[in-house]
This record gives C-alpha cells, structure tokens and sequence, in this order.
C-alpha cells in the first residue's frame, strides 16, 4: 500500500513539474490562451501572451464579441508581413478606405525584451511616432509577421547602424534560421505568436496585390476563437 501511495505521489509532483512546461512556448514565456484563426486560405493557431496582458485581453474581448469574423487582411506585403483588424470590412466588399478606420480606443504599449518580430509574431498595428511619440497600439488592428531571413553580417549593420540594440544569441538563431522583421523590434507591441500554420501566411504573404498593398481578391478571416 505505501508503495503505491509513494508512486501515486511521485506521479503527482510530477505531472505539477510538468504541466507549467506545456502552457510555455518555445521562447519560454508564459501562455495565457490558445487560439484558432480560420480564414479562408487555410486555418491558423496562436498563443496569446501573459506577459501583455492589456493586448492579450483586448484581442480576447474582440474575439469573444465576434468582431473579427468576416475581416479581410486589407494590406499584404510580401516577405514583411499580413495585417488584418479594420473592423469596418466585416462582409464589407467596398475597397477604397479599407485599413483607414479604427476602433475608438488605442492600448499603452507593452515592450517585453523577450517578445520579438520572428516568423509568426502577432503584433499591434499603431499610427507612427510623429502623431505617436507613445507608441500606443491601435484597439483592434494587428499584424503577423511573415518577414525574411537575416546574414549574420545584416543583423551585424542593423546593430552598427543603431537600428537595434545588440541581438542576444536566440534571436540571431532565430532571425538567420526562420526569418522575422527585426526592425520593428520595441517599437510595436508583440503579444503573441503562430505556433501552427506558418504555411498559411505564406499563403496568404504571396496573394497578388494592388499599388496600396491591398489584395485584388479578399483573404477573410471566417472566425477566430478561443480553443484553451
């Protein structure tokens, strides 16, 4: 009997040893929830971060409103990045002012140093620093980061030039061997990260575009929901 209470609580600690692990990603932050976009060039799962809990929980309360399903990713640029969340083209098939409209409110940003722009990165959309020296994030705009792969020697320029403070030996990894935009490193809000159907974005990156970067065919998102 002592035995098999000595093994069941073995099994105990360590299954509490393990169960922090699996609501981490790769990077080793902290997963506040899981989520599933689906559009309509293929379905992709993200984590939201409690690390920014202003962004996460924003994005958590538009998503549970429904407010997301049927919105286009209104500008696509290649090899840079996907950007979805003008509220307004709901179902909307009317072109000429998509991703000019916002929700009233904007978010203080959340820079966390370990929250970085690599492949998959699901950051906030904000206006620029001449009419936002804050850097505040718009309410409902975001973006996930397709981008490139980097050289040593570029990332050594960016650095050099002071476009970005010294990389730390993860992010060169991750920036020479799966791509990012690190450019826009601590000057807008990551708050998550595709950890499933990066082929979608790819998908989505290669779709013909207009001079303004919007897409000649719509690429909507059907609906996001929260899956954990």
């Amino acid at each position: 009997m002592y035995n098999a209470i000595l093994f069941i609580s073995i099994r105990r600690f360590l299954i509490l040893l393990i169960l922090p692990l699996m609501f981490s990603d790769i990077s080793g932050q902290t997963v506040y929830k899981k989520a599933r976009i689906e559009t309509n060039m293929g379905s992709m799962t993200l984590v939201l971060y409690k690390e920014t809990p202003l962004h996460s929980d924003n994005f958590i309360d538009l998503i549970q409103k429904g407010l997301y399903d049927g919105v286009i990713f209104h500008r696509i640029i290649n090899n840079f990045m996907i950007q979805s969340g003008d509220l307004s083209t709901r179902y909307d098939p009317i072109k000429q002012a998509q991703g000019t409209r916002d929700i009233t409110y904007t978010i203080p940003a959340e820079f966390y140093p370990a929250l970085y722009h690599k492949k998959g990165a699901i950051a906030a959309a904000r206006q620029g620093d001449n009419v936002n020296p804050t850097r505040a994030s718009s309410g409902s705009q975001f973006y996930i980061v397709q981008g490139t792969k980097f050289t040593k020697d570029q990332l050594d320029q960016l650095e050099q030039k002071q476009m970005h403070i010294k990389f730390t030996p993860e992010q060169r990894k991750i920036y020479t061997e799966v791509g990012g935009t690190p450019h826009l490193d601590y000057a807008y809000t990551v708050f998550g990260q595709v950890i499933e159907g990066l082929d979608v974005i790819d998908k989505i990156a290669s779709v013909p575009t207009d001079q303004k970067d919007r897409p000649i065919e719509d690429i909507r998102i059907i609906k996001i929901r929260i899956i954990e």
